[in-house]
């Protein structure tokens, strides 16, 4: 008894066959829903801790010194700068990775979307990041005067490492800015050379 070898699928067959594969895979995305989801209900969150920390502020206006107005209002802003950090992620992440929102001509939209993909957005959260660690570091300054009373919050170890970590923060974001550039160097030039 002679055996005859299979014969190949074709390759449409096997296209076809794999074609709910791709699919399944670019529709994963919707996964990150939840997500985004859930990042906005941690911005529900920062309102309510913001409304309570202006309440404290209120409350003291009267009673606080001058140094301790102005940690109480860095506090705030800290409050706003977390926020619009996660406005970026969930806004900006939404539209990269899951699906377009489909704001073109709306009066509201952000300016920074209209040109948004996976590295402008890794360098406006690096420049968010650098913020809201420069208004930590901020206040840990003005805190330092109260480090040898032992009244402070802070030890010089403590703000010499604050300050090493700030610095690395600057170097990361201008270190993805430079590959960024890099990046966009190589394609403009791979660009170029498919024209000529």
């Amino acid at each position: 008894m002679s055996m005859t070898p299979e014969t190949p699928l074709p390759p449409k067959a096997i296209r076809a066959a794999l074609r709910p594969i791709p699919m399944l895979i670019f529709g994963s995305r919707w996964l990150q829903l939840p997500l985004y989801v859930g990042l906005i209900v941690a911005q529900g969150v920062y309102v309510v801790l913001f409304l309570k920390e202006l309440w404290h502020l209120f409350q003291h206006s009267f009673d606080f010194s001058e140094q301790q107005i102005m940690l109480a209002v860095l506090g705030l802003i800290d409050v706003v700068m977390i926020s619009n950090l996660l406005v970026m992620v969930i806004v900006g992440g939404y539209e990269t990775f899951v699906s377009r929102l489909n704001l073109q001509g709306h009066p509201d939209e952000p300016e920074w979307l209209s040109h948004v993909n996976a590295s402008v957005l890794k360098i406006k959260l690096a420049m968010a990041i650098i913020g809201i660690s420069s208004i930590h570091l901020l206040r840990t300054f003005i805190e330092a005067g109260a480090l040898n009373s032992g009244k402070g919050n802070y030890t010089e170890t403590g703000v010499m490492w604050q300050t090493i970590i700030h610095t690395v923060f600057i170097l990361s974001a201008v270190g993805i800015a430079y590959v960024d550039r890099l990046s966009n160097l190589a394609t403009e030039e791979a660009k170029h050379a498919v024209k000529h």
